[in-house]
């Protein structure tokens, strides 16, 4: 594994040092808006206007890249982002914290661009499921550590943000010192969601689900942690047990969802994210067992999302994959785009607690029309069964890596219930 990783150390090393100091934007915008009276409604508007800034920086960043090239791009897109991170702090206006957030999700999409192409290209077909494997690491590792960086200082003080700004401003250095040759960026064809839907409707209806609810809580879970009562260091804490919490539970219920119909296991994640959010509103009041509801409903959400994706593959042909699981991400990000400003305003209009409330209704939603197409009919997978793979919503670049072309993985053990069988055209519709 060491020698896999070496060559790509400055491309991890850069992009961990990325996320330390955009997690830890994150995580303190929301917590400097609301002590400087941002409304609930703002506060999710802000969590909004990143996703606006992702779906924007999908469509633009690709362009973008193929006439800078990669390091010129990489290095236009955190000088961006560590601008509009001082701009916050310098700045403190809602309307102008709105344009910043919008700028920087496009920033970050150029820059997941860079890392995840350089990354395809340099990730030998026989380990690909390992190198995605590292990335998401240490995606994961690297938010959770940033909100620990919030025991530094106030968020009312500039600190904070100088440290983010310099944590982008840093991570240029390994990349663009980087001897790696420059890669080219492959167009996607687009795949209409309505042969996704009608392929795979769980996927799809998971997905934007998913996409409102992670959207809430991306913009919003501060907030609600700082409305229980929390201080900064356990709002840190708060927020690092729900990603570490979904880390970990990602590999048991992906191993669960390989063995079972993947429609059973949408369910189940979502069910358990839905609980997780019921008892962070029963429990929200009464200290530490909140952190007790949070690890539930991380580790319950933070798996619906590659749970549908593979769902999504085992309906695809392999031509078909790549565009696929870009448009399923353009769905994922469409409702995280909406989910802040929809649970803000909830938030507004009643109380804090609307926030877990709208986690439970959102995935229980989910968990209900999976099950009810459970029981419509037994599912068929089109060529052969999919394989979960623990991940974040990034780019569509990254969903590359994901093809594992290890003929091992093919002798991985599957439920034989879920086996491809023969199959008239109605029962596969993404034969088209």
């Amino acid at each position: 594994m060491f020698r896999l990783l070496l060559p790509i150390g400055a491309l991890l090393t850069g992009i961990a040092l990325l996320l330390l100091g955009t997690g830890l934007l994150n995580t303190l915008l929301a917590l400097r808006g609301s002590a400087e009276g941002f409304s609930d409604q703002m506060l999710g508007l802000l969590g909004s206007a990143y996703f606006v800034g992702f779906i924007v920086g999908t469509w633009l960043c690709p362009r973008l890249i193929r006439r800078m090239g990669h390091v010129r791009a990489f290095a236009f897109f955190a000088a961006a982002t560590s601008v509009c991170v001082l701009l916050h702090s310098l700045l403190v206006d809602a309307p102008v914290w709105l344009l910043l957030r919008v700028v920087t999700g496009v920033a970050l999409v150029g820059i997941y661009t860079v890392i995840e192409s350089w990354l395809n290209t340099q990730a030998p077909n026989e380990h690909r499921a390992q190198v995605f494997a590292a990335y998401m690491a240490v995606n994961l590792l690297a938010l959770a550590m940033a909100q620990q960086l919030l025991h530094l200082d106030s968020p009312l003080v500039f600190t904070l943000f100088a440290v983010a700004a310099m944590l982008v401003v840093v991570a240029l250095m390994p990349v663009v010192a980087t001897r790696l040759p420059q890669p080219e960026i492959s167009d996607t064809p687009a795949l209409p969601l309505a042969r996704i839907w009608q392929a795979a409707p769980v996927a799809c209806a998971g997905a934007l689900l998913s996409g409102l609810a992670m959207g809430g809580f991306w913009g919003l879970g501060a907030v609600y942690a700082a409305r229980m009562g929390m201080q900064t260091a356990q709002i840190a804490g708060f927020v690092s047990l729900v990603i570490i919490a979904g880390a970990l539970l990602q590999w048991p219920l992906g191993w669960l969802s390989d063995r079972i119909d993947r429609r059973r296991a949408v369910c189940l994640v979502s069910a358990l994210a839905a609980l997780g959010g019921l008892l962070m509103a029963l429990l929200g009041p009464f200290g530490q067992w909140l952190l007790v509801a949070a690890a539930v409903f991380g580790a319950g959400a933070f798996a619906v999302y590659p749970t549908v994706v593979a769902h999504l593959v085992d309906h695809l042909h392999k031509e078909d994959i790549l565009s696929g699981n870009a448009a399923l991400l353009m769905l994922h990000a469409l409702g995280a785009a909406v989910g802040p400003a929809l649970a803000g305003a909830l938030m507004g209009l009643t109380a804090a607690l609307a926030l877990p409330l709208f986690f439970t209704l959102m995935f229980g939603l989910c968990a209900v029309y999976a099950w009810q197409q459970v029981r419509a009919g037994r599912d068929r997978i089109v060529e052969e069964p999919a394989h979960f793979v623990p991940m974040l919503r990034t780019s569509p670049t990254v969903l590359e890596m994901m093809l594992d072309e290890d003929p091992e993985a093919a002798e991985q053990p599957v439920n034989h219930a879920k086996s491809p069988e023969p199959a008239d055209e109605a029962d596969e519709p993404s034969r088209g």
